[in-house]
């Protein structure tokens, strides 16, 4: 790693996977100049993590989806730069955990695997100078208007721009020529209400008509967006990263999530929805979950 990390593991030490959280916490320690922001010590005593966390990157290590590591990060109101759980991480590698709380092969494999991804290139945090590049978008609009349903006290807003498609994920492409932005819905976002996390897919992957292409994550949920476009990741909107607030703020403008070169436009816009037709989705979705 080019910098040093905070690590913040969770606490979970009584289950397997809490016990990887921290296998991969030493192994981070041992091969950066990363350092370990204890969860026990942390909730009785901050000025020294608060340090600590201010001064580098924090990166936080749930094992399970209890996460009471993402949990304190939040309590504490520190900025998290990457997220893993490790019970997500062991399907991902079809690795099956035991039970015993000395490690195993399979789960020091599944350690070795983490902190392995934890330290190549795409997870460091990218310089200001390719912060900028990435978001270098002036092909989009800054602003929209509006089409709005209320429903008790909330309202919500739909852009009525031709260009604007939806997916019943609640989801949306805006497309110009080759390109679009993507993002979530007033719908998402006021379901999740406070949004705290942003995870952004990776500059340059090859993004597949409804596959995920990042998540954000409140109190009440983690919601994987689902990409309403297939193609190539230009731009991710890091903003989001320090203020993940901006999708609750406004999720078609500022709260965007990510730019993609379009691989197979004419195929995809089959199975989307355009204005008209998602404003009616909607309006029923809204009336009957009552957000």
């Amino acid at each position: 790693m080019s910098k040093a990390y905070a690590v913040l593991p969770c606490n979970g030490l009584d289950k397997c996977a809490g016990c990887i959280t921290k296998e991969v916490a030493v192994k981070l320690t041992q091969k950066s100049d990363s350092k370990i922001i204890c969860p026990v010590f942390y909730r009785v005593s901050d000025a020294r993590y608060n340090k600590l966390a201010e001064e580098n990157p924090v990166i936080v290590i749930d094992g399970c989806a209890t996460r009471c590591a993402s949990k304190l990060a939040a309590e504490k109101g520190i900025k998290v730069s990457k997220k893993i759980n490790i019970a997500d991480e062991a399907k991902t590698n079809n690795i099956v955990l035991g039970e015993n709380l000395v490690l195993g092969e399979n789960e020091l494999r599944l350690a070795g695997i983490v902190t392995d991804s934890l330290l190549k290139e795409e997870y460091k945090l990218l310089t200001k100078n390719e912060q900028n590049k990435a978001e270098d978008s002036s092909a989009f609009p800054e602003s929209f208007e509006y089409e709005s349903y209320t429903k008790d006290k909330f309202v919500f807003r739909l852009p009525k721009e031709e260009g604007f498609y939806f997916n019943e994920n609640d989801c949306w492409a805006y497309v110009i020529g080759n390109k679009a932005r993507v993002g979530v819905t007033d719908f998402v976002q006021k379901s999740l209400s406070d949004i705290m996390f942003f995870t952004p897919p990776a500059l340059g992957s090859q993004i597949e008509q409804f596959e995920e292409v990042g998540t954000i994550e409140s109190g009440k949920a983690v919601f994987e967006i689902v990409c309403p476009v297939s193609g190539t990741v230009t731009a991710v909107n890091y903003k989001l990263l320090e203020a993940p607030e901006l999708i609750n703020q406004n999720p078609y403008e500022e709260g965007w999530i990510a730019e993609l070169e379009l691989a197979d436009f004419e195929s995809d816009k089959e199975l989307l929805h355009t204005f008209d037709t998602y404003f009616k989705i909607l309006k029923r979705k809204v009336d009957e979950f009552h957000v």
